[in-house]
């Protein structure tokens, strides 16, 4: 499946490399302060914060998970992959500013409920959920953006994802958020204009609509968009998951807290339109997947999740498949800065004795090789894939969803009931909603999830809520 040689493959990154770096060095001049390389004077405005939430939820699944469920589960699949991704951003216009009036000069989520409990043991026990978040944003991004640039160039894999991740640490590490952000402006203008030119041509090449339309009920041919089978199975997780992971990842939360308040409302709700427009689009690709006459088959041992790229190395010439790799990189690498920049903000204020920016670059540096050091153990793992990272990932993630939203809107909750039902949901949750996806039993997956969510939020019953 080779489209460029190992060097042109190398090449490819350092121009993408070049850019990156020599748009966050034009900013290096207006980085001055601590508040600055963390949360950009709080100054960033609606537009280029929309732009920068929708780039940085481009995760991984986004560009790959997306065209994967397109393809297997049809409509029905893309819709309980989109819906929940676009609710968990939507949610954020309301969290936002609901944070910013309890919380006016806060920098993390951890940070809040550290002052809003005066508890220490629970303050750490959010971080963990946090940090983890972060690590596996880092992982994600390294293991897809490596598998892909792998398949496509033939770059060792273990070589590539280093690569990936100095990339993203140095333009990172120059200004921080606000590297983060203009970077995620120029990569997000890649994504749409790449893809407003390779999709048509997709869709061109696959013959017709009726090509598209013939893919609607995926290779599993489910019923329809609302088939109960696949929103059982596939579309409760998700959702659980997708807005759990949006309110425990501490990208959006610094989002929060640095775009002007006024605005923060319509930046997310521009960001999740933006996004939806991502999985939308590269669904087609799926859709076309399943033409069993356009012969569109993965090598062998090559993961489901990319379909989509075996689907542009099949019906496009290679200059195009390489502009869809500069695309996909683009997603990946939006997601990877902003969750190196996340880190900062959480070692800072939450865990360093003395907040600086020394220590909040020592802390990107830290989180990327422990997520490189992951995703190599990741990779030694035997039918191990994407999806895997992902549920595992969102369930740590749900253990902490209900108490966090409750503490937004109640002064009436208990430290101690919040305390032992988070770490509840962590010890028994989330080895519990593991095994269940080793089963591959529905109900247990979904009921797992369902306790995961259900015992951390017992501290919530019978609240009043604030005025």
């Amino acid at each position: 499946m080779n489209i460029l040689s190992q060097s042109s493959g190398l090449t490819l990154l350092g121009a993408f490399a070049l850019i990156m770096v020599l748009s966050s060095v034009f900013l290096r001049k207006k980085h001055k302060s601590v508040d600055s390389f963390l949360l950009a004077n709080r100054k960033l405005n609606w537009m280029s914060g929309g732009v920068s939430i929708a780039a940085s939820w481009i995760w991984a699944p986004a560009l790959f998970v997306s065209v994967q469920v397109a393809y297997e589960k049809g409509l029905a699949g893309l819709f309980w992959f989109t819906v929940p991704n676009v609710a968990a951003l939507l949610l954020f216009a309301i969290l936002g500013p609901r944070i910013r009036k309890l919380f006016p000069e806060g920098a993390s989520l951890p940070q809040f409920i550290k002052q809003r409990f005066k508890s220490e043991r629970l303050h750490k026990l959010h971080l963990f959920p946090y940090f983890f978040y972060q690590l596996m944003a880092v992982t994600v991004q390294l293991f897809a953006g490596g598998s892909l640039m792998s398949l496509l160039t033939g770059i060792p894999l273990l070589t590539v994802m280093p690569l990936l991740l100095i990339i993203a640490l140095a333009y990172t590490l120059i200004s921080g958020l606000r590297a983060t952000v203009l970077t995620d402006v120029i990569q997000l203008i890649m994504i749409f204009g790449i893809g407003a030119l390779i999709l048509p041509m997709a869709w061109k090449a696959g013959g017709s609509w009726a090509s598209i339309v013939g893919g609607f009920n995926g290779i599993e041919q489910v019923s329809g968009v609302f088939d109960p089978g696949v929103a059982f199975s596939f579309g409760v997780v998700t959702a659980i998951g997708r807005i759990a992971g949006a309110v425990s990842d501490q990208q959006y939360w610094q989002r929060s807290f640095a775009i002007e308040e006024k605005h923060l409302g319509k930046s997310f709700l521009l960001g999740g339109l933006l996004f939806a427009l991502v999985p939308l689009g590269l669904s087609v690709l799926g859709f076309l997947a399943v033409n069993p006459e356009l012969g569109i088959t993965l090598p062998e041992g090559v993961d489901a999740s990319m379909i989509g790229v075996q689907t542009v190395v099949t019906l496009l010439p290679a200059w195009s498949a390489v502009l869809f790799v500069i695309m996909l990189l683009a997603g990946l690498s939006s997601t990877l800065d902003s969750a190196l920049s996340a880190v900062s903000v959480l070692w800072a204020v939450d865990v360093a004795k003395e907040s600086s920016v020394k220590s909040a670059r020592y802390a990107m540096v830290g989180i990327g090789v422990l997520g490189l050091l992951v995703a190599y153990a990741a990779n030694a793992i035997p039918s191990f894939g994407l999806q895997h990272l992902w549920w595992i990932f969102n369930t740590i993630a749900a253990c902490t969803l209900v108490p966090t939203l409750m503490s937004l809107y109640s002064n009436k909750l208990s430290e101690k009931r919040v305390f032992w039902g988070v770490l509840i949901a962590f010890v028994l949750g989330v080895p519990l909603f593991i095994y269940s996806n080793i089963l591959g039993d529905p109900v247990w997956i979904v009921g797992s999830a369902l306790f995961v969510v259900g015992v951390s939020g017992l501290a919530s019953f019978n609240l009043q809520t604030t005025k």
